[in-house]
C-alpha cells in the first residue's frame, strides 16, 4: 500500500461520499481504509443487489462497481441505477482487473462513467475518482446554465439560429422555432419562414439580404410575421458572419427574439408623442416636423406648399352649453370630417420620403389639431393658390352637414385661413402666422368663410396688436373719458337722466367706442374700464347735484361677466360712498343679449343691487330672446327699445307694432321705457303717439363732455328753444293735459 495521498482540493468542500461495491472482502477493506485515509467518506457494499439498496440512504456522490461479481456483476448493477430517478448522471467508476477493450466497452455502454484497473495506486485511485467529481460538478453547472438559458430564452421569447453554405444549410434551435409558433420536433426551413413574412416586407428584407451578405457584414432588422394561428408578430433578428480556416465566409450564426410587445410599446409611446389623443391626428410637434419636410422638398422641387388654419366658429358656446364631453365628441367628428377633406397620411417615417421616390413628399399630406379647436391642413403640392382655395371650400362644405352630439343636432362653421409657401413665408412658424391672420380677418368679416393671406391683411392685424397695447395703457395715462348723452322726458321738456357713454382720446383722435370696446372685451380690459366708469359716474353725479341740482341717475354699460362677480355690490358701495351720492345715482345697463346668455349666473347679483336701491336697465331690448317668464321675475326697473326699430317709425308698420308691444309689455310690467336713437321729429311725434315719452338720441343732443352738457341744458334746454320742445308743446295740446298726464304717470 502507497502512503497517503494529499486530501481532496479545496474546489470540492467537504467529505465526497462514494458507494464502494466490491465482493471481494480483502479488496473492499483495502480500497475503502484507502479512500477514507484520502477524505472521502465510503459506504461499503458487498454485493450488486446490496449496494442497489443502499443507494436511496447513501445518495453517493460516485459510485465504484467491481466489474466481476457473482450473480449481479458491476455491468449489471450500473444498468440498473442508470434506470433509478435521481442516479442518471451519477459518476460510475468500474473497478475491473481485466484490461481488455470489450470490456472497457461494455463498461462505457451500460453507462459507466470511466474505468480503473485494480491495482494498489491509491493517490491514482483517488485522483481519478477527484477528476470525476469535478467533471460531474462541471456537467451538472453546465447543465444548469443551459436550463437557465432556455428558461431566459423562453422568457424573452428569443432563440439561436445559424446558416452554412453547402452543408447544413438553415437550422434553428429549439427555442427559435418557438418564436415562430413551432414545436421542437417540427422542422422550418428559410423558405417556410420568408412564406410566414408579408410580401412587401419580404422584398424590402430579402433585398437587405442580400447587401448583408454580399460585404459580409453584420445583419441587424425588425422582421414582421404571421404565424400560422394568424397572430401577427415582430421578430428581432441579430447575425454575424463566420469564417473558416482559409478566411472566407462560410455561413451565419445569429439569435432573433419576439419583440411584438416592445414594438406595441413604442408604438403607443410614438401615438402618444406625435398624435393627438382625442382625434388621433398629428399633433403640434408632428405638424411643425411634416411642414418642415414639406418646405424643404418644394425648395428642392421648385413647387409651393399649402398651409391650412382651421379654426371652429363658436365652438366655446357649445362647449359651455353641452359641456365639456359633448365638445370632445364634437372635436373628433370634426376631426374625422377634415381628415376626408385632404389625402391624410398617418404613418411617414424618417428615412421614407428618400426611399419611396421623387414623389414621396405628397404623403405629407395630412390635418392634424393644432390645439383646442384649431385645425391644420397641410397641401404639400400645390400649383397655384387655387388648390388650396378648393381644399379650404371642401373643409366648409364638410362642416356644413348637422352634427349629433348628446342627442342634439348641432351645425358648426369654420373660419379658414390660408397661407403658401414661399410666397408668403419660408419657414413653418411664418406659414402659421400669416394663415392666421388670414383667419382672423375671415372672423372679422362674419365667419364661415376662407381667406388668403395678404400682406394688406398683415398690416390690419399690426394695427390691431398696436392698437391693443395703446390700450393697456390708456387708462393708466388718461386717455379714456366719458361723454353723456341726456336721456328726456318730451312731455315736460327736461332732462331725466343720462347715460356714460365712453370715449378714447389718442392723441389729437376721439376713438369711438365700436372700435375699441371688443378689443377691450376681447382682451379682458373691459372691467377694469368698466370699474373705471363707475367710479367716474358716481364722482360726475355728485359735480352736477352741486352744480345745478342733479338728482336723477346716469347709467353705465356693464358687460355680463361684470355681473357674475361677488364684490360688484362693495365695488358700487364704495364708488357712491366715495362722493357721498346715493345708490340709486348710478343705473346699470346690461343688453339683452349678454343678459339671456348668462342669465342664471346674473340674477342674484340683479337681486343684490336691486336691495341697496340701484336700478337695472334692458338695453338694446326686442334684438336678443328674452323670455317673458323671466322678465316677469327679474329685478329690472327700465327696458330700452333698440334704435333698430326706431329707425323706422312712421316709414314701415311692423316697425310701429313691436314698439307698441314692447311699450305695452313694459306698462304691463310696471316698466319704465325708453326709446334709444331717436334722430327725427317724426320719430318722436310716433313714438309720443304710441306713449313713450322717454327718449334719447341726436335729436336731443349727441354725447357730450360734462361741461358741454351744462352749457347745453343753460341754452337750450331752460330757455325751451329747440325745435322738439316746441313739437312737443304742440303734441300735449293736441292730446290733451288729462290724457298725457296719466299716461306719463302710468309709465313712470
Amino acid at each position: 500500500m502507497t502512503a497517503v495521498g494529499p486530501l481532496l482540493e479545496t474546489d470540492l468542500p467537504g467529505q465526497p461520499k462514494v458507494l464502494l461495491v466490491d465482493d471481494d472482502e480483502v479488496n473492499l477493506l483495502l480500497t475503502a481504509i484507502a479512500l477514507r485515509e484520502r477524505g472521502f467518506e465510503v459506504t461499503e457494499a458487498r454485493s450488486g443487489a446490496e449496494g442497489l439498496s443502499l443507494l436511496a440512504q447513501a445518495s453517493p456522490d460516485l459510485i465504484v462497481l467491481d466489474a466481476m461479481m457473482p450473480e449481479l456483476d458491476g455491468f449489471e448493477t450500473c444498468t440498473r441505477l442508470r434506470d433509478m430517478p435521481g442516479f442518471e448522471s451519477t459518476p460510475v467508476l468500474m473497478l475491473t482487473g481485466l484490461d481488455d477493450e470489450a470490456s472497457i466497452t461494455r463498461a462505457y455502454q451500460v453507462g459507466a462513467t470511466d474505468f480503473f484497473v485494480k491495482s494498489p495506486q491509491w493517490s491514482l485511485l483517488a485522483g481519478r475518482l477527484r477528476y470525476l467529481l469535478r467533471s460531474s460538478r462541471t456537467r451538472i453547472e453546465l447543465e444548469r446554465s443551459k436550463a437557465k438559458l432556455a428558461r431566459a430564452q423562453k422568457l424573452a421569447r428569443m432563440g439561436s439560429f445559424e446558416w452554412h453554405r453547402g452543408t447544413t444549410g438553415f437550422v434553428l434551435a429549439a427555442e427559435a422555432l418557438r418564436v415562430f409558433g413551432r414545436g421542437p420536433a417540427e422542422r422550418l426551413d428559410f423558405i417556410g419562414v420568408m412564406r410566414m413574412v408579408p410580401r412587401e416586407e419580404r422584398t424590402l428584407f430579402l433585398r437587405l439580404l442580400r447587401d448583408v451578405m454580399g460585404h459580409n457584414s453584420v445583419l441587424i432588422t425588425d422582421l414582421p410575421v404571421t404565424l400560422l394561428d394568424g397572430r401577427s408578430r415582430v421578430v428581432h433578428i441579430e447575425a454575424e458572419p463566420e469564417f473558416n480556416d482559409h478566411g472566407g465566409a462560410s455561413g451565419y450564426t445569429g439569435v432573433l427574439q419576439d419583440v411584438t410587445d416592445r414594438h406595441q410599446a413604442e408604438d403607443s409611446i410614438r401615438q402618444l408623442a406625435l398624435f393627438d389623443a382625442l382625434t388621433g391626428l398629428p399633433n403640434r410637434r408632428q405638424l411643425i416636423w411634416r411642414v418642415e419636410r414639406a418646405i424643404e422638398q418644394a425648395r428642392r422641387g421648385g413647387h409651393e406648399v399649402g398651409l391650412l388654419l382651421i379654426d371652429l366658429d363658436r365652438f366655446k358656446v357649445i362647449n359651455d352649453t353641452l359641456g365639456h364631453a359633448a365638445g370632445d365628441e364634437l372635436l373628433i367628428e370634426v376631426g374625422r370630417r377634415l381628415r376626408g377633406c385632404v389625402r391624410h397620411s398617418d404613418q411617414v417615417m424618417e428615412g421614407m420620403l428618400e426611399a419611396v421616390g421623387g414623389r414621396s413628399h405628397r404623403t405629407l399630406e395630412a390635418v392634424g389639431r393644432l390645439g383646442g379647436d384649431e385645425f391644420v391642413a397641410l397641401l404639400p403640392d400645390v400649383a397655384d393658390e387655387s388648390d388650396a382655395e378648393r381644399v379650404a371650400q371642401r373643409v366648409l362644405d364638410a362642416m356644413r352637414e348637422p352634427i349629433f352630439i348628446a342627442g342634439q343636432e348641432c351645425f358648426v362653421t369654420a373660419s379658414v385661413g390660408i397661407a403658401l409657401y414661399p410666397r408668403d413665408g419660408e419657414t413653418m412658424a411664418d406659414l402659421l402666422r400669416n394663415s392666421d391672420v388670414a383667419m382672423y380677418a375671415v372672423k372679422a368679416q362674419g365667419r364661415n368663410g376662407a381667406a388668403l393671406y395678404t400682406p394688406m391683411l398683415a398690416g390690419q392685424g399690426r394695427e390691431k396688436l398696436e392698437l391693443e397695447s395703446a390700450l393697456h395703457k390708456a387708462l393708466e395715462r388718461g386717455e379714456i373719458v366719458l361723454h353723456y348723452q341726456p336721456k328726456i322726458d318730451v312731455r315736460a321738456a327736461r332732462m331725466v337722466g343720462a347715460e356714460a357713454l365712453m370715449r378714447w382720446k389718442r392723441g389729437d383722435r376721439l376713438i369711438p367706442p365700436g372700435d375699441f370696446i371688443p378689443l377691450a372685451e376681447e382682451t379682458g380690459l373691459i372691467v377694469p374700464l368698466s370699474e373705471w366708469a363707475l367710479k367716474e359716474s358716481a364722482r360726475q353725479a355728485k359735480v352736477w347735484q352741486l352744480n345745478f341740482g342733479f338728482s336723477d341717475s346716469i347709467a353705465v354699460n356693464l358687460p355680463s361677466r361684470l355681473f357674475e362677480r361677488s364684490d360688484l355690490v362693495e365695488h358700487i358701495h364704495q364708488c357712491v360712498s366715495a362722493y357721498g351720492v346715493p345708490h340709486r345715482a348710478i343705473q346699470l345697463e346690461i343688453t339683452e343679449n349678454n343678459l339671456m346668455k348668462d342669465l342664471q349666473n346674473v340674477i342674484p347679483a340683479l337681486h343684490r343691487l336691486n336691495e341697496v336701491g340701484v336700478e337695472i336697465s334692458i338695453d338694446d331690448f326686442g334684438t336678443g330672446y328674452s323670455s317673458l317668464a323671466y322678465l316677469t321675475t327679474l329685478p329690472i326697473s327700465e327696458v330700452k327699445i333698440d334704435r333698430t326699430f326706431v329707425r323706422d317709425l312712421g316709414i314701415t308698420p311692423q316697425s310701429s307694432a313691436v314698439v307698441t308691444a314692447i311699450i305695452a309689455l313694459a306698462r304691463a310690467l310696471g316698466l319704465r321705457v325708453i326709446a334709444e336713437g331717436v334722430e327725427t321729429l317724426r320719430q318722436m311725434e310716433v313714438l309720443h303717439r304710441l306713449g313713450c315719452s322717454l327718449m334719447q338720441g341726436f335729436l336731443f343732443s349727441k354725447p357730450l363732455m360734462p361741461d358741454d352738457l351744462e352749457q347745453w341744458l343753460a341754452q337750450t334746454v331752460l330757455p325751451r328753444k329747440a325745435p322738439w320742445i316746441a313739437q312737443a308743446n304742440a303734441e300735449l295740446m293736441l292730446g290733451g293735459e288729462g290724457s298725457g298726464g296719466d299716461l306719463q304717470r302710468g309709465l313712470r
